[in-house]
């Protein structure tokens, strides 16, 4: 039990080093940060997939679930989107990456109180799969990745 307690606070630590940190650019993402809150990302980004014809069909975020816990993280909300046209065109070339969808977008609320709203490509997403769906599907992902900019320069600004 005595060693319970520093390794507790350790974590507790560890895990507010890292809570509200801004989200770095990677290979294969797209990170867009804004001068908007948490909230108002979100309505924003959920405005802006529906504009690209888009259908909101997850979403996920452990927020509010801590809050009830009594433990307070910064905002964080993975939103899922697809269509039913996409999802019949990419079964139409790789029944596989179909595991893919629907494509995750990722709402974080930084330390200064604005949020961030990043994604991997779509590109990146179906990469593995573009051996079985070939040109067909490397079409669809490219289609993709012009509609995920699309969202990501309407919500963010």
């Amino acid at each position: 039990m005595r060693f319970l307690i520093p390794l507790l606070a350790t974590v507790l630590v560890s895990f507010a080093a890292h809570a509200g940190e801004n989200l770095a650019p990677r290979e294969g993402w797209a990170v867009i940060n804004t001068d908007k809150d948490f909230q108002t990302l979100v309505k924003d980004t959920r405005t802006a997939v529906k504009a690209q014809g888009l259908i909101v069909v997850t979403q996920a975020g452990p927020t509010a679930a801590a809050k009830k816990r009594g433990i307070t993280i910064p905002g964080n909300r993975v939103i899922g989107v697809f269509n039913n046209d996409f999802a019949v065109r990419v079964l139409e070339t790789s029944t596989a990456a179909m595991i893919e969808a629907p494509i995750r977008l990722y709402v974080t609320e930084n330390s200064d109180g604005t949020a961030t709203l990043s994604y991997k490509t779509p590109t990146k997403v179906f990469a593995p799969y573009i051996s079985k769906g070939g040109a067909p599907l490397a079409s669809i992902a490219a289609e993709l990745d012009q509609i995920f900019q699309h969202i990501s320069k309407a919500a963010g600004s």
